[in-house]
């Protein structure tokens, strides 16, 4: 039973990474978090996290990308791989972290606030922000808060910031990656992430498909009314 729902968990990802260039991990574990300890969930989402960014990280502007970029990248994987475990005596735990950053990803998104460009101050709030980003990943395998809001706000064109997102999204997922093998965590090549992996790239074939015969900002504001719900659901399993 557990693995059909993994099956829909990561085709449903996967179909939502298609349609908009990004979230497979967000929905992954915001829906694996329901009934799925973080840890458990987070090493399912190696796999087809890591692979479906592969093409994405791919473009003409990536030596360009690496040198803007590679203070945040470099602070996004050190902060996600040295991240101290959390104690048991944490007054908040895991579900419940992950429920406020669903939670407050989904009202931003709903929100869509004017952001101000901060592409003049990227030398310090770059390493700042990966850093941030890191800790985040490390404790929710979401790597959204604050990494996507950072980058819009440097006003990108569109490929620079597609690609932007698929080298942050691949690097964050082979941080997380390094971080659960040092735990003596299994990551790769279990028979459950092999069916989220063919799950996820079936779904984003769907996604891709889709994309033209529905209107992607109405999908993703249902997307994000839909992380808010998410949210609410794992911080209340939380509490």
């Amino acid at each position: 039973m557990e693995t059909i729902l993994i099956l829909g968990v990561f085709a449903a990802a996967g179909t939502v990474k298609g349609i908009t260039g990004m979230g497979l991990p967000t929905v992954a574990v915001s829906l694996l978090g329901l009934w799925m300890a973080p840890g458990p969930a987070s090493a399912l989402l190696v796999m087809p996290g890591m692979a479906t960014n592969v093409a994405q990280c791919r473009g003409p502007h990536l030596k360009s990308l690496l040198r803007r970029f590679w203070p945040l990248w470099c602070a996004l994987v050190a902060a996600t791989v040295w991240m101290p475990h959390m104690p048991s005596a944490w007054p908040l735990g895991a579900h419940s972290i992950l429920g406020g950053v669903l939670l407050a990803y989904g009202l931003w998104g709903l929100w869509r606030p004017q952001l101000p460009d901060l592409s003049r101050h990227a030398s310090w709030l770059g390493p700042s922000i990966g850093a941030l980003s890191g800790v985040v990943t490390a404790l929710t395998a979401v790597t959204t808060l604050p990494l996507v809001p950072y980058l819009q706000s440097l006003k990108l064109d569109k490929d620079d910031m597609v690609q932007a997102l698929g080298v942050s999204f691949g690097a964050a997922m082979l941080a997380l990656a390094l971080r659960l093998h040092a735990g003596g965590q299994a990551v790769l090549f279990t028979p459950q992430a092999w069916v989220a992996l063919l799950a996820a790239f079936a779904g984003q074939q769907v996604g891709n498909r889709l994309r033209a015969r529905i209107s992607v900002a109405t999908f993703q504001r249902g997307l994000m009314l839909t992380f808010v719900c998410m949210g609410a659901a794992n911080l209340l399993r939380g509490g």
